[in-house]
């Protein structure tokens, strides 16, 4: 296996590349083809797979139950076993807790600690 480091330079040449207008052109049913079609493509989630995903993730990378979790960051943990199970979405102003808890933990902590 390769090793690619990715620079920003590289990033740069990325996207200069990119032909915009033509990915602006696709449709949902073009995407769709084009993912199922590579390989090396992630599959395309539904929002509810990725606010699924963002709380799973979040929760795992910090090394929390879901119990855990769910009293450091004042979550009814049946609610957060409903959205990793994604049984339900979160709403936005609750999708936009979990990616400040996601980029700030440690601070949301705190400042849940001192209310």
């Amino acid at each position: 296996m390769a090793i690619v480091k990715v620079t920003p330079a590289l990033v740069a040449h990325a996207i200069d590349g990119t032909d915009w207008q033509a990915i602006d052109a696709q449709t949902d049913a073009d995407l769709a083809r084009n993912v199922a079609g590579d390989p090396d493509a992630a599959p395309i989630l539904t929002g509810g797979e990725t606010a699924a995903a963002i709380a799973r993730t979040v929760r795992k990378r910090l090394g929390l139950s879901q119990a855990e979790f769910a009293a450091r960051f004042h979550l009814p943990v049946g609610t957060l076993r409903d959205w990793e199970q994604n049984r339900r979405q979160p709403d936005a102003p609750a999708l936009a807790y979990l990616r400040v808890i996601a980029r700030e933990p440690e601070m949301v902590a705190r400042a849940l600690v001192s209310a």
